[in-house]
């Protein structure tokens, strides 16, 4: 595993099998049930360049359980960058100052770029619509420990993935670590014109997946065991997609889906935020309560990750 962690391209099974071991062991620790102070002294650096709030805190919480301290930049108004700063500028700076970095940043390949300067380990908070290692992995742990619970494996798992697969960059990341597990059946559904990249698909396919394309929700789905769902975003339409672009229910994750299209054993995920207002078409709040909704325990399983990711490259 690289010292970096800008995409899931730079992990092997083995690393994501390391990651998930380590975490497991975190969970005591994220928990407050045991206390370590193995980075105690080390300063990550948060650098939030991009709106955030579930990354931004987590990392900074698994930081402080592990025993370090952070310090916290969100936003471009009050950063150099806004004073006509470059990223390498600021890299080498923040370098100076900080043991770890973790980066959100609204362009595409702008935290590879931020890396490139730098002599200590950065990690991909998320760079506009391109990756997000940090939550494929943690989603990653959530399905090893939610199969686990019921006794199932990966391998020959049929996962759906749907809402916006284009921009979507939670999936982008996600969709290559499980393209690194035995064979499995990877079903897409999107709204026209927020399909997932051609490249991701041809990759997961390369690697001996079968990955279907289906045009909305209205199917049968019984046999799937994971539906993970993303939230529209809009933010990073163009003028032209924005025009007239409205999310009929066919695309909505709720009670009605689950309880007639889908099982009473899979399990409903999403990377959060969600839109919940009554007209976003988003995953429904209908599902509150229900037993396949993992989402909470999906954050929950957030620190011992975040946790492990900060520790292993940093660990002496």
């Amino acid at each position: 595993m690289s010292s970096h962690l800008l995409s899931v391209d730079s992990l092997s099974r083995d690393d994501v099998d390391h990651l998930i071991r380590v975490a497991a062991r975190m969970e005591p620790i994220a928990q407050r049930r045991k206390v370590t102070r193995v980075l105690e002294g080390a300063v990550l650096g948060n650098l939030f360049f991009e709106a955030s709030t579930r990354t931004r805190v987590s990392f900074h919480a698994a930081f402080c359980r592990l025993g370090g301290s952070v310090c916290d930049t969100t936003g471009f108004t009050f950063s150099s960058m806004a004073k006509g700063e470059s990223l390498y500028d600021t890299s080498r700076v923040m370098s100076g100052y900080c043991d770890a970095i973790v980066m959100r940043h609204p362009e595409q390949g702008s935290v590879a770029e931020f890396a490139q300067a730098t002599n200590v380990p950065v990690i991909n908070g998320g760079d506009g619509p391109g990756e997000h290692p940090s939550q494929a992995l943690l989603d990653i742990y959530t399905i090893d420990k939610e199969f686990a619970r019921r006794g199932k494996q990966l391998a020959g798992a049929h996962i759906l993935l749907t809402g916006d697969l284009k921009f979507g960059r939670t999936v982008h990341s996600l969709i290559k670590l499980l393209s690194l597990y035995a064979p499995m059946r990877i079903t897409l559904v999107s709204p026209p014109g927020l399909e997932m990249p051609q490249h991701l698909v041809e990759l997961v396919a390369s690697r001996g997946h079968r990955v279907e394309t289906r045009e909305h929700l209205a199917a049968d789905f019984s046999d799937v065991d994971v539906v993970y769902t993303t939230r529209i975003q809009k933010e990073r339409f163009t003028a032209e997609m924005s025009e007239g672009f409205s999310l009929s229910r066919d695309y909505t994750v709720d009670k009605a889906f689950m309880d007639q299209r889908v099982n009473d054993h899979a399990i409903v995920m999403h990377p959060l935020p969600r839109d919940s207002r009554p007209d976003a078409n988003d995953l429904d709040v209908d599902l509150n309560g229900d037993p396949r909704l993992a989402i909470f325990r999906q954050t929950d399983n957030g620190i011992p990750m975040r946790m492990a990711i900060c520790a292993t490259p940093l660990q002496v």
